[in-house]
């Protein structure tokens, strides 16, 4: 069981993360082949954990859910035949389903699992990029690419 101390204390430890992640991300920005990331996967490792947290204290009524979750969920049971990056309309807002390749095959060239996940439009046809965040802090784990073991 999670409480929102622990909460508020695992979003103390993602700050450094962050900072120290994206470091990492722009050292090794073009770079090819294998290359390792342990503070990337760090941080990864402890918003998947932040995520975790979130969905037991919203399960247990002691945090509401989001818009963004809602919404989500709504347009998942509305939308379920859409296609990748197709616009559906809902209450009068466009919303773009995505797909993002979540787990590989042992080679890495064939993707096994794909999370579906939404991302609002604004007027001007650009992703709105508070719905975005949100959507990564939500679901981390559906931007997080593992290869299958076994």
């Amino acid at each position: 069981m999670y409480t929102l101390n622990d909460l508020e204390r695992i979003n103390q430890v993602l700050v450094p993360l962050k900072e120290t992640a994206d470091r990492e991300r722009q050292a090794i920005w073009g770079l090819t082949g294998y290359i390792d990331t342990p503070h990337i996967d760090a941080y990864n490792k402890v918003c998947v954990e932040k995520a975790r947290m979130l969905k037991t204290l919203k399960e247990q009524s002691l945090l509401p859910y989001s818009n963004v979750e809602v919404i989500s969920e709504v347009l998942m049971i509305k939308f379920k035949t859409a296609k990748s990056a197709q616009v559906c309309e809902y209450n009068d807002e466009q919303y773009q389903c995505r797909f993002a390749p979540l787990k590989l095959s042992k080679s890495g060239k064939i993707v096994r699992k794909w999370a579906k996940y939404w991302l609002k439009l604004l007027p001007n046809g650009s992703v709105d990029v508070q719905w975005q965040n949100e959507v990564k802090e939500i679901w981390p784990e559906y931007f997080i690419i593992r290869t299958v073991e076994g």
